[in-house]
Protein backbone atom coordinates (compact mmCIF):
# COMPACT_ATOMS: atom_id res chain seq x y z
CA UNK A 1 0.00 0.00 0.00
CA UNK A 2 2.86 2.57 0.90
CA UNK A 3 4.10 2.11 -2.83
CA UNK A 4 0.75 3.07 -4.10
CA UNK A 5 0.23 5.96 -2.07
CA UNK A 6 3.75 7.27 -2.92
CA UNK A 7 2.73 6.56 -6.31
CA UNK A 8 -0.98 7.73 -6.32
CA UNK A 9 0.57 11.05 -4.83
CA UNK A 10 3.75 11.93 -7.17
CA UNK A 11 1.47 11.34 -10.06
CA UNK A 12 -1.29 13.35 -8.86
CA UNK A 13 1.72 16.24 -8.15
CA UNK A 14 2.97 15.24 -11.37
CA UNK A 15 0.01 15.83 -13.66
CA UNK A 16 -0.96 19.05 -12.02
CA UNK A 17 2.72 20.44 -12.32
CA UNK A 18 2.77 19.47 -16.59
CA UNK A 19 -0.23 20.57 -17.13
CA UNK A 20 -1.21 24.32 -17.75
CA UNK A 21 -5.04 24.05 -17.19
CA UNK A 22 -4.35 22.69 -13.63
CA UNK A 23 -2.26 25.36 -12.84
CA UNK A 24 -5.12 27.44 -11.09
CA UNK A 25 -5.08 28.27 -6.54
CA UNK A 26 -7.22 24.71 -6.45
CA UNK A 27 -4.79 22.58 -8.08
CA UNK A 28 -1.75 24.19 -5.88
CA UNK A 29 -3.55 24.04 -2.89
CA UNK A 30 -3.91 19.73 -3.77
CA UNK A 31 -0.46 19.52 -4.59
CA UNK A 32 0.10 20.68 -0.68
CA UNK A 33 -2.41 18.18 -0.09
CA UNK A 34 -0.62 15.77 -1.94
CA UNK A 35 2.74 16.47 -0.60
CA UNK A 36 1.39 16.21 2.93
CA UNK A 37 0.50 12.54 2.40
CA UNK A 38 3.80 11.61 1.38
CA UNK A 39 5.55 13.10 3.77
CA UNK A 40 2.99 11.93 6.63
CA UNK A 41 2.87 8.11 5.36
CA UNK A 42 6.88 8.83 4.61
CA UNK A 43 7.37 9.41 8.80
CA UNK A 44 5.47 6.10 9.66
CA UNK A 45 5.08 3.16 7.08
CA UNK A 46 8.92 2.65 6.09
CA UNK A 47 9.56 2.18 10.34
CA UNK A 48 6.51 -0.01 10.28
CA UNK A 49 7.60 -2.19 6.97
CA UNK A 50 10.80 -2.36 9.13
CA UNK A 51 8.91 -3.62 12.37
CA UNK A 52 7.14 -6.40 10.38
CA UNK A 53 10.25 -8.10 9.46
CA UNK A 54 12.45 -7.47 12.25
CA UNK A 55 12.16 -9.35 15.22
CA UNK A 56 13.35 -6.34 17.45
CA UNK A 57 10.43 -3.84 17.30
CA UNK A 58 11.97 -1.03 18.90
CA UNK A 59 12.58 2.90 18.54
CA UNK A 60 14.85 5.39 20.35
CA UNK A 61 13.31 8.40 22.35
CA UNK A 62 14.65 10.57 20.19
CA UNK A 63 13.57 8.88 17.44
CA UNK A 64 9.71 8.58 18.86
CA UNK A 65 9.88 12.33 19.30
CA UNK A 66 10.68 13.12 16.13
CA UNK A 67 8.28 10.74 14.48
CA UNK A 68 5.57 12.29 16.91
CA UNK A 69 6.39 15.83 16.25
CA UNK A 70 6.55 15.72 12.60
CA UNK A 71 3.62 13.36 12.36
CA UNK A 72 1.43 16.18 14.84
CA UNK A 73 3.04 19.07 12.69
CA UNK A 74 2.25 17.37 8.69
CA UNK A 75 -1.40 17.05 10.59
CA UNK A 76 -1.95 20.42 11.92
CA UNK A 77 -1.05 21.57 8.60
CA UNK A 78 -4.04 19.35 6.47
CA UNK A 79 -6.66 20.98 9.18
CA UNK A 80 -5.48 24.13 8.14
CA UNK A 81 -5.27 23.53 4.31
CA UNK A 82 -8.62 21.66 4.11
CA UNK A 83 -10.18 24.88 5.47
CA UNK A 84 -8.23 26.84 2.91
CA UNK A 85 -9.45 24.67 0.01
CA UNK A 86 -13.21 25.34 0.98
CA UNK A 87 -12.09 28.90 1.42
CA UNK A 88 -11.01 29.05 -2.42
CA UNK A 89 -14.23 26.92 -3.55
CA UNK A 90 -15.96 29.13 -1.49
CA UNK A 91 -14.83 32.41 -3.48
CA UNK A 92 -15.05 30.50 -6.92
CA UNK A 93 -18.71 29.82 -6.72
CA UNK A 94 -19.82 32.41 -4.33
CA UNK A 95 -18.15 35.42 -6.15
CA UNK A 96 -16.60 34.21 -9.30
CA UNK A 97 -16.28 37.31 -10.88
CA UNK A 98 -13.51 38.45 -8.27
CA UNK A 99 -11.76 35.31 -7.95
CA UNK A 100 -8.71 35.94 -9.86
CA UNK A 101 -8.57 38.97 -7.55
CA UNK A 102 -8.94 37.58 -4.20
CA UNK A 103 -7.33 34.04 -4.86
CA UNK A 104 -3.86 36.11 -6.93
CA UNK A 105 -0.76 33.64 -6.56
CA UNK A 106 0.72 36.48 -4.20
CA UNK A 107 -2.23 35.78 -1.84
CA UNK A 108 -2.23 31.75 -2.00
CA UNK A 109 1.49 32.12 -1.22
CA UNK A 110 1.29 34.19 1.69
CA UNK A 111 -1.28 31.84 2.61
CA UNK A 112 1.10 28.87 2.56
CA UNK A 113 3.66 30.17 4.47
CA UNK A 114 1.36 31.58 7.24
CA UNK A 115 -0.51 28.19 6.85
CA UNK A 116 2.99 26.14 7.05
CA UNK A 117 4.58 27.95 9.34
CA UNK A 118 1.67 28.50 12.27
CA UNK A 119 1.38 24.23 12.07
CA UNK A 120 5.43 24.10 12.90
CA UNK A 121 5.16 26.47 15.65
CA UNK A 122 2.20 25.27 16.83
CA UNK A 123 4.04 21.74 16.90
CA UNK A 124 7.07 22.60 18.72
CA UNK A 125 6.19 24.63 21.39
CA UNK A 126 4.85 22.00 23.77
CA UNK A 127 8.16 20.14 23.34
CA UNK A 128 10.46 23.21 23.87
CA UNK A 129 8.42 24.52 26.72
CA UNK A 130 8.01 21.23 28.67
CA UNK A 131 10.02 18.26 27.03
CA UNK A 132 8.35 14.67 27.70
CA UNK A 133 10.30 12.90 30.55
CA UNK A 134 9.85 8.98 30.46
CA UNK A 135 11.23 7.23 33.49
CA UNK A 136 11.44 3.19 32.62
CA UNK A 137 11.20 1.48 29.05
CA UNK A 138 7.85 1.30 27.57
CA UNK A 139 5.83 -0.14 25.40
CA UNK A 140 3.38 0.94 23.10
CA UNK A 141 0.55 -0.77 21.96
CA UNK A 142 0.58 1.02 18.71
CA UNK A 143 2.18 1.18 15.21
CA UNK A 144 3.93 4.30 15.54
CA UNK A 145 4.28 7.29 17.91
CA UNK A 146 0.74 8.83 18.15
CA UNK A 147 0.52 11.59 20.47
CA UNK A 148 -1.81 10.33 22.89
CA UNK A 149 -0.11 7.13 22.99
CA UNK A 150 3.79 8.44 24.06
CA UNK A 151 1.92 10.66 26.44
CA UNK A 152 0.35 8.03 28.67
CA UNK A 153 3.49 6.28 28.80
CA UNK A 154 5.20 10.00 29.69
CA UNK A 155 5.68 10.44 33.66
CA UNK A 156 5.55 13.74 35.56
CA UNK A 157 3.67 16.75 35.41
CA UNK A 158 1.69 16.57 31.96
CA UNK A 159 -0.73 19.43 32.84
CA UNK A 160 1.32 22.15 30.36
CA UNK A 161 1.25 19.09 27.47
CA UNK A 162 -2.53 18.53 27.43
CA UNK A 163 -3.18 22.15 27.30
CA UNK A 164 -1.38 22.79 24.48
CA UNK A 165 -3.29 19.63 23.18
CA UNK A 166 -6.54 20.84 24.22
CA UNK A 167 -5.49 24.66 22.59
CA UNK A 168 -4.34 22.55 19.60
CA UNK A 169 -7.56 20.81 18.96
CA UNK A 170 -9.33 23.63 19.27
CA UNK A 171 -7.91 26.17 17.68
CA UNK A 172 -6.60 24.00 14.44
CA UNK A 173 -8.76 21.30 14.52
CA UNK A 174 -12.48 22.04 16.06
CA UNK A 175 -12.65 26.31 14.55
CA UNK A 176 -11.62 25.09 10.69
CA UNK A 177 -14.37 22.49 10.90
CA UNK A 178 -16.54 24.18 11.83
CA UNK A 179 -15.75 26.86 9.26
CA UNK A 180 -15.79 24.22 6.43
CA UNK A 181 -19.44 23.46 7.45
CA UNK A 182 -20.29 26.82 7.37
CA UNK A 183 -19.13 27.69 4.14
CA UNK A 184 -20.64 24.54 2.15
CA UNK A 185 -23.71 25.79 3.92
CA UNK A 186 -22.76 28.98 1.74
CA UNK A 187 -21.66 27.32 -1.39
CA UNK A 188 -24.82 24.60 -0.97
CA UNK A 189 -27.11 27.89 -0.92
CA UNK A 190 -26.00 29.57 -3.82
CA UNK A 191 -25.21 26.06 -5.80
CA UNK A 192 -29.17 25.65 -5.55
CA UNK A 193 -29.73 29.28 -7.10
CA UNK A 194 -28.12 28.19 -10.39
CA UNK A 195 -30.96 27.93 -12.70
CA UNK A 196 -28.79 26.01 -15.34
CA UNK A 197 -28.53 22.40 -14.43
CA UNK A 198 -25.88 21.64 -16.39
CA UNK A 199 -24.03 25.43 -13.85
CA UNK A 200 -25.55 23.29 -11.12
CA UNK A 201 -23.92 19.92 -11.48
CA UNK A 202 -20.01 21.29 -12.38
CA UNK A 203 -20.48 23.33 -9.69
CA UNK A 204 -21.22 20.35 -7.08
CA UNK A 205 -18.04 18.52 -8.75
CA UNK A 206 -15.78 20.80 -7.82
CA UNK A 207 -16.37 20.68 -4.20
CA UNK A 208 -17.44 16.91 -4.17
CA UNK A 209 -13.91 15.79 -3.93
CA UNK A 210 -12.65 18.23 -1.47
CA UNK A 211 -15.73 17.56 1.10
CA UNK A 212 -15.25 13.49 0.53
CA UNK A 213 -11.72 14.25 1.66
CA UNK A 214 -12.86 16.63 4.38
CA UNK A 215 -15.05 13.53 5.83
CA UNK A 216 -12.55 11.17 5.64
CA UNK A 217 -10.08 13.13 7.32
CA UNK A 218 -11.91 15.12 10.19
CA UNK A 219 -14.09 11.97 10.74
CA UNK A 220 -11.43 9.80 12.53
CA UNK A 221 -9.15 13.04 13.78
CA UNK A 222 -11.92 14.67 15.61
CA UNK A 223 -13.20 10.95 16.67
CA UNK A 224 -9.47 10.56 18.19
CA UNK A 225 -8.34 14.27 19.68
CA UNK A 226 -11.55 15.82 20.77
CA UNK A 227 -11.60 13.04 23.84
CA UNK A 228 -14.05 10.16 21.94
CA UNK A 229 -11.28 7.82 21.16
CA UNK A 230 -10.27 6.34 24.47
CA UNK A 231 -6.51 5.57 25.28
CA UNK A 232 -6.54 1.58 24.04
CA UNK A 233 -5.93 -0.74 21.14
CA UNK A 234 -9.06 0.74 19.25
CA UNK A 235 -6.89 3.46 19.02
CA UNK A 236 -4.62 1.85 16.33
CA UNK A 237 -6.89 1.17 14.08
CA UNK A 238 -8.44 4.57 14.12
CA UNK A 239 -5.18 5.61 13.32
CA UNK A 240 -4.87 3.63 10.33
CA UNK A 241 -8.07 5.49 8.94
CA UNK A 242 -6.42 8.97 8.25
CA UNK A 243 -2.74 7.81 8.53
CA UNK A 244 -2.83 5.43 5.70
CA UNK A 245 -6.13 5.07 3.91
CA UNK A 246 -6.80 8.66 3.38
CA UNK A 247 -3.90 9.41 2.21
CA UNK A 248 -4.38 6.53 -0.20
CA UNK A 249 -7.88 7.63 -1.27
CA UNK A 250 -7.18 10.98 -2.25
CA UNK A 251 -5.81 10.51 -5.62
CA UNK A 252 -8.33 8.45 -6.51
CA UNK A 253 -10.99 11.05 -5.07
CA UNK A 254 -9.40 13.85 -6.78
CA UNK A 255 -8.78 11.59 -9.85
CA UNK A 256 -11.88 10.14 -10.53
CA UNK A 257 -14.35 12.74 -9.53
CA UNK A 258 -12.65 15.48 -11.24
CA UNK A 259 -13.36 16.07 -14.62
CA UNK A 260 -10.45 18.06 -15.52
CA UNK A 261 -7.56 15.94 -13.56
CA UNK A 262 -9.19 12.95 -15.30
CA UNK A 263 -8.93 15.13 -18.96
CA UNK A 264 -5.25 15.85 -17.64
CA UNK A 265 -4.11 12.13 -16.93
CA UNK A 266 -5.76 10.92 -20.02
CA UNK A 267 -3.62 13.45 -21.83
CA UNK A 268 -0.81 12.36 -20.19
CA UNK A 269 -1.35 8.42 -20.50
CA UNK A 270 -1.90 9.43 -24.32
Amino acid sequence: MYMLIVLGNSFLIFTIIVSPKLHTPMYYFLCNLSFIDLCFTSCTIPKLLYDIFSNTRTISVTGCLAQMNISLFLGLTECLLLAVMAYDRYIAICSPLYYTIIMSWRVCRYITVIMWSVSLVSSIIPTLIKPLVFCRKNKLNHFACETLVVLEQACGDLSTTKFFMFVQSFFILLLPFIYIVVTYICIISSILKIRSTQGRSKSFSTCASHLTVVIMFYGTTMTTYTGQAKLSSNLKYIALSYGFFTPFLNPLVYSLRNNEVKGAVKKILT
